[in-house]
């Protein structure tokens, strides 16, 4: 729940057009409910601008449809939903939890799962998602997804990695046209100083766990990043996709 859908509950009590009971039903379980293995928080949203996200590993596919169904019960409320890192067990429990979870749709490639209810764009200007390699797309898509479904408009543009320069400055056009761009790689990690150097945008560095050996499972890249030497990069976790894009969308509504 948003500031602005608050003022329409407190607007129609005041209109009369609803019963301050039923006002104090939609607005009970702010800041948050407790389920008993999690305390859903619906404060979120009206706090940060979008809704908790919930993310999925660790927890059981029941544990997972409960907490979406929390969610989805809170009525007067169109928030987008997201759950990150999940599988199909946790996509068909949720699918069984309430009739607006049948909206909800699974992406394989980054494990997320999105239930759209809002397509209204927030963002002032595009995301552009950048990888190296095909490889580095799984954790690219779960960024592009996040900041697709937090209401901005985003593009990507993949495997354009510093193997072949040629194929990033071929785009430097949609480059240049982004507001922030995110720059996911693995193995040594270049290519966000190699995008932070052309760019004014902010460049959020994702570091991911591809490589051999002494890439040590992303840590080289990860490094590299916070290494650079392109003052416009700042760094997220290794394989962290949707905090690159919870950060990239924040910037976007400035």
């Amino acid at each position: 729940m948003n500031s602005r859908e608050i003022l329409k509950i407190l607007q129609a009590v005041e209109e009369g057009k609803v019963a301050a009971p039923d006002a104090v039903e939609r607005l009970k379980h702010l800041p948050f409910e407790d389920l008993g293995f999690a305390k859903v928080d619906h404060h979120r949203s009206l706090r940060q601008g979008f809704a908790e996200v919930v993310f999925a590993k660790g927890k059981t596919p029941e544990q997972i449809a409960e907490i979406v169904r929390a969610m989805l019960a809170k009525k007067g409320t169109q928030h987008n939903i997201l759950v990150t890192r999940a599988d199909r067990k946790a996509f068909a429990a949720i699918k069984r939890a309430a009739k607006a979870a049948r909206a909800a749709k699974y992406h394989p490639q980054s494990g997320v799962i999105t239930i759209e209810r809002s397509t209204e764009i927030v963002g002032k200007g595009t995301i552009l998602v950048v990888s190296a390699g095909t490889s580095d797309i799984p954790v690219a898509e779960e960024a592009l997804l996040t900041a697709r479904i937090m209401g901005n408009r985003a593009e990507h543009l993949y495997d354009v990695g510093v193997a072949g320069i040629h194929r990033l400055l071929e785009n430097r056009g949609q480059l240049d046209g982004a507001r922030v761009i995110i720059c996911v790689a693995g193995m040594e990690g270049a290519l966000p100083s190699v995008v932070g150097g052309l760019v004014a945008a902010p460049v959020i560095a994702v570091p991911t766990s591809v490589g051999y050996g002494a890439s040590f499972g992303g840590v080289a890249a990860l490094l590299g990043m916070l290494n650079s030497c392109a003052s416009n990069v700042c760094v997220v976790n290794i394989d962290n996709g949707f905090g690159a894009a919870r950060v990239a969308s924040a910037i976007n509504r400035i």
